[in-house]
């Protein structure tokens, strides 16, 4: 793995600030309409070396924002669906995007945008959302202002950066994989021009979905529009 360069008039705080939401990307992993999409100021931005390891930052920030709202709510709530929705007691709380780019290098620009909310969630979303404000741990008086929360996800999301690139993706995965449900049940993947039904069979070592289709294959998905059990 190459290590992920921070490019020059970028520092770990520019993750920390936020304004109106807004914004799409080129790669769109797993960034729902059920929170809040990230503001562009509110992106990070990256180096790597090629589309795998693009593809393992989302696990990388999904980790990040989950760490973050353990520091506020109670950690047993706090879980990710597949690939990088955090959900906070079954509802979502955090969408994530991540776009790239070209180098001049040759390799690849990531830019990675994170939107949680905070004090307020949609009320007319596909799915339900919830806010961290209403599910604190008892010795939190109050939901973190702006600031803090995103100090807060600046270093988590930079702890779990320095492990991905010191120990490679696998302990990455593995701890990802401890805060996931619906891994093993029902599932219906929306794949653009397609839809796809069958059963959940846990997630690769690159981290795309195994999905068991009826007639027992396996299909891989990478991306898409993912729902389990009950939600479907």
């Amino acid at each position: 793995m190459r290590r992920l360069r921070l490019p020059a008039g970028h520092h770990r705080s520019d993750l920390a600030r936020t304004a109106d939401p807004g914004g799409g990307g080129r790669l769109r992993r797993g960034l729902g309409g059920d929170a809040p999409d990230p503001d562009p100021r509110q992106r990070r931005l990256h180096q790597c070396g090629g589309p795998a390891e693009a593809a393992q930052i989302t696990f990388v920030a999904a980790l990040a924002v989950a760490d973050a709202l353990d520091a506020f709510a109670p950690s047993p709530i706090v879980t990710i669906k597949w690939p990088n929705d955090v959900m906070i007691d079954g509802e979502k709380a955090s969408g994530i995007l991540v776009e790239s780019g070209p180098s001049a290098d040759g390799g690849l620009w990531l830019a990675v945008g994170i939107g949680v909310n905070l004090q307020h969630a949609p009320a007319e979303t596909e799915r339900p959302a919830s806010a961290l404000g209403g599910h604190l741990r008892g010795d939190v008086t109050a939901a973190p202002s702006v600031d803090t929360a995103a100090e807060v996800l600046a270093d988590a999301f930079e702890a779990w950066r320095e492990r991905w690139e010191a120990l490679g993706f696998a302990p990455v995965l593995d701890a990802w994989r401890a805060r996931c449900q619906g891994l093993d049940g029902p599932c219906v993947a929306r794949l653009g021009n397609e839809t796809v039904e069958g059963r959940a069979d846990g997630v690769a070592d690159d981290g795309s979905l195994r999905l068991r289709l009826a007639d027992g294959r396996i299909r891989l998905i990478s991306a898409g529009d993912v729902f389990f059990g009950s939600d479907r």
